[in-house]
């Protein structure tokens, strides 16, 4: 139950610095996004001592742990495969463009008789 209080007032926290944000219309933009900023702030720390907010962060960092297993390629690997597929984007346009030029051509000045002005 009261993490189901300390939820609802994380919540209520943020809504409070979303709800400064045009309370505060006259003020200059860098107070009414410092009071969203101060309202997530504090509605993050209320929720970072509920269980679910425990259990994210268990999460948080079982997910950073595994990311440091992945075999990330070499700059050598990332730039051969980026070249491939530039390549492949500019053989598939000129083939595009081919097939729709000829599609035209078959259209308009075969079957039909149009002749481009």
């Amino acid at each position: 139950m009261t993490d189901q209080l300390k939820f609802a007032l994380a919540i209520a926290l943020l809504v409070a610095g979303v709800a400064g944000f045009y309370v505060l219309s006259d003020q200059i933009m860098v107070v009414r996004v410092l009071s969203v900023v101060a309202g997530l702030a504090a509605g993050v720390a209320v929720a970072w001592y509920t269980e679910p907010g425990r259990r994210f962060i268990v999460f948080a960092n079982e997910s950073v742990a595994e990311a440091k297993k992945v075999a990330w390629p070499s700059r050598k690997e990332t730039l051969q495969t980026t070249a491939i597929v530039f390549g492949f984007v500019v053989v598939m346009a000129v083939f595009l463009w081919v097939t729709d030029k000829s599609l035209e051509w078959v259209l308009y000045d075969l079957i039909l008789g149009w002749k481009k002005s």
